[in-house]
Formats: structure tokens, sequence, C-alpha cells
């Protein structure tokens, strides 16, 4: 089987999906931010804070690869960035990879995202008309990089065990 790569903005689901699917395929999810959090013993954060993001997008890009590189599948969640930088986006068109971008509405991911927006430290300090504007410029500035993905699942409206049904149709 080949490897599945879940992506979209933060919000959309990509690791909740992931854990579900992960069980009904019985299929292990790798997190590449966790992954890569485990590799070099430090946070996502902290590797921002004392190394820079281009130091992250190039650790992200590595991790990413050899993710891709394990002989055996799983299901890869990608941070809400990874496929904008270091050509990442090309890496989801690859034989061997089923790429689908849950793709979500501004008003999804807002009603989403300010249920615990101080767990993201890029949207802690907006209220909601900034964040709907924050996420709306986000999302049209990645929309390019998120459509490279094979398939697309859109999940509003959707309940968990809906988007996987869309997502094991595409698998089938």
């Amino acid at each position: 089987m080949k490897k599945i790569i879940l992506l979209g903005y933060m919000g959309c689901g990509k690791s909740t999906i992931a854990k579900e699917l992960s069980k009904k395929l019985e299929i292990p999810f790798v997190d590449l931010d966790e992954f890569i959090e485990k590799k070099v013993k430090m946070t996502i954060k902290t590797i921002f804070a004392e190394k820079g993001e281009i130091h992250f997008r190039k650790l992200e890009h590595e991790c990413f690869v050899e993710l891709l590189h394990f002989t055996e599948p799983i299901i890869i969640g990608l941070g809400g960035g990874t496929p904008c930088y270091a050509n990442n986006h090309e890496l989801l068109k690859g034989d061997d990879v089923i790429s689908v971008y849950l793709k979500a509405s501004i008003d999804t991911l807002v009603g989403r995202l300010s249920l615990n927006k101080s767990n993201r430290p890029l949207i802690a300090n907006k209220n909601d008309e900034e964040m709907k504007e924050f996420i709306a410029t986000h999302l049209f500035e990645r929309s390019y990089y998120y459509n490279q993905a094979q398939h697309t699942v859109t999940v509003d409206q959707k309940t968990i065990e809906d988007t996987i049904k869309d997502i094991l149709v595409l698998l089938a």
C-alpha cells in the first residue's frame, strides 16, 4: 500500500481524521510535527525560537522525505505550512503516495479554531474578526500548494465518520 498523506489548514481535522483512519486501516499514523520533535528532542516552538523558521523548514523537509522512504505503509499528517516550503508540494504527487487535502471553509476553520486558539500561537491573540482575516489570507496564499494534492475532501458540515468514508472511497 502507498503512503497516505493528509494535508490542510490548521483546524481542518488532519490529526483527528488520521487517527481514526489509522484504526480503520490498521496502518500507523505519524504526525510530522511530532516526528520532528522526537527526532531533535525539541518542541516546534523552541526550534522556531532558537533556530528560526528557515532551519525548521529545512528540518521539516528532511523529515518528510525520511517518512516517505519508510518501507511499510503509513499515514502522514503534515503541518499546515508543510506543502508551501522546500518544494514539498511536489512530493504530494508521487506514484507511491495518495495525498488528500482536507478542505475546510473559512467559517468552519474560524468556528473550530476559536474553541482552542490558546493552543495555536499564530492566532492566540486574535479576536474572531482578526482571526477570520488571518485565515482567509493564509488560505489564499496556501491554496496553490494545497491544491497540488491528488484528492480533495471537503470537511464542512461532515462528521469524522463521513470524512473517513469519503477518504476510503478514494483508496478503494
